[in-house]
């Protein structure tokens, strides 16, 4: 190496990377700097999930439509569990389209360090980046079940409240629900890989306790802030509410389930941040 290329090496830039320490040590600013890889990663989640299937996009709203129509059969008919005045198949997938949006971004981010370990082991870049992405990729079917939402609405000549101004919030809560519990169960199943496995039966455990067959007028009031310790029950009492005007959302079980989430997803960024320094290592 000549002197002039020695000269032009010491003049480029150089970037020092270091673990992070201490629980405190978020650097939640990494992810502006970083989002076009967060864009990116979750526009090739979602190209992934649609690429050589038979019906595309159609299962985003499929989904909740057979289960709504289940849900009709077995709990509107047979068990006659009430609806508040609405008709049942709108008051079932008016919560099942938060449901499905929290349960596939939930169940995506916690797969999401796993699936992703060969970028994680070749790049640096902030590892959160990763569940966010995945989390992010459930919006593209809950927009499409939604367009099927309001042709039930104006069949069912239901209109909506001046309600539906708060319906970002619920939907910023789902999110947030789904990327909470998804740190946690990243950052575990890449030390424990049989975390995975109960996916599944926490996703469907979930679902029973969340207001979505029955609604939550069924639970005594007194256990109603304790109702609202699942962040879900919140959100879907919250999408009736803004959607239907049938549920009385500002009540203290909303308080809870927004307390809960903070809670939930501080925990689970400070654990996650945690662990990062060792992801590359032991994935």
């Amino acid at each position: 190496m000549t002197a002039e290329e020695r000269s032009n090496a010491t003049e480029l830039p150089v970037t020092h990377i270091r673990p992070t320490s201490g629980l405190v040590s978020l650097k939640l600013g990494e992810l502006w700097e970083y989002r076009e890889l967060l864009f990116f990663l979750t526009w090739r989640d979602i190209k992934v999930r649609y690429k050589q299937t038979a019906l595309g996009a159609a299962w985003a709203i499929l989904q909740p439509l057979l289960t709504m129509l289940v849900f009709t059969i077995f709990f509107g008919r047979l068990a006659k569990i009430p609806s508040d005045n609405v008709p049942y198949p709108l008051f079932a997938y008016t919560a099942l389209l938060p449901w499905q949006l929290f349960a596939y971004s939930m169940s995506q981010a916690g797969n999401s360090m796993v699936a992703s370990q060969q970028l994680i082991k070749k790049i640096y870049f902030p590892r959160l980046v990763i569940p966010i992405s995945a989390v992010l990729g459930g919006l593209v079917d809950f927009c499409l079940a939604f367009v099927v939402l309001i042709g039930m609405m104006f069949y069912y000549q239901v209109v909506p409240t001046q309600g539906i101004l708060l319906l970002p919030f619920f939907i910023l809560l789902a999110l947030a629900t789904a990327l909470a519990v998804g740190l946690w169960l990243s950052a575990l199943s890449v030390k424990y890989r049989d975390v995975r496995y109960t996916l599944p039966f926490l996703t469907q455990f979930w679902l029973f306790i969340t207001p979505i067959a029955y609604p939550s007028s069924l639970v005594p009031e007194k256990w109603r802030i304790l109702y609202g310790l699942n962040p879900m029950a919140g959100v879907v009492e919250g999408f009736r509410w803004a959607l239907l005007g049938k549920s009385g959302a500002f009540g203290p079980m909303i308080l809870a389930s927004a307390v809960a989430v903070t809670v939930l997803l501080i925990g689970g960024l400070a654990y996650f941040k945690s662990l990062e320094r060792t992801f590359a290592d032991v994935v």
